[in-house]
């Protein structure tokens, strides 16, 4: 959903927080998992609406992407892999947000729909929707390279 590992890893930790503080409206009976996950989620489109606004007024810090390591002996596969992991990345960036949200949630968290939309708050047949136009758009992308 957002940038980097570390971006990632400060959302989860303050929907975590979030989560600890309302904990006494939390309903005992219900399973903590979906509520953790649409906190973390909100943290996550927070961050986004705070970077748009920062490019907008154009303070925004060029946080270094976070580079995956690769045991490969090549140093021009490793170039041409993070290359690649970095357009991926910064063409998931650019997807409308309801797109990015289902194709995180379903492909890359492996949710399944049914489980995306009762997060998301919308049917099954929107999550599959939102994912296959995701997926089109990235396939489009990457066959015009």
């Amino acid at each position: 959903m957002v940038d980097s590992q570390h971006s990632g890893e400060d959302a989860v930790q303050d929907g975590l927080a979030s989560v600890w503080l309302a904990r006494h409206r939390l309903d005992p009976d219900r399973p903590i998992g979906p509520y953790l996950t649409t906190a973390v989620l909100n943290k996550c489109r927070d961050r986004l609406r705070a970077r748009k606004a920062k490019r907008f007024f154009g303070v925004e810090s060029s946080e270094g992407a976070a580079l995956i390591g690769d045991e490969r002996p090549n140093p021009e596969h490793i170039a041409a892999d993070r290359q690649e992991l970095d357009l991926l990345r910064a063409e998931i960036e650019r997807l409308p947000i309801r797109l990015r949200e289902a194709l995180v949630l379903v492909s890359i968290d492996g949710r399944s729909q049914a489980e995306a939309a009762s997060l998301l708050g919308v049917s099954e047949k929107a999550i599959e929707t939102r994912v296959y136009r995701a997926r089109q758009r990235l396939r489009k992308k990457f066959d015009q390279i």
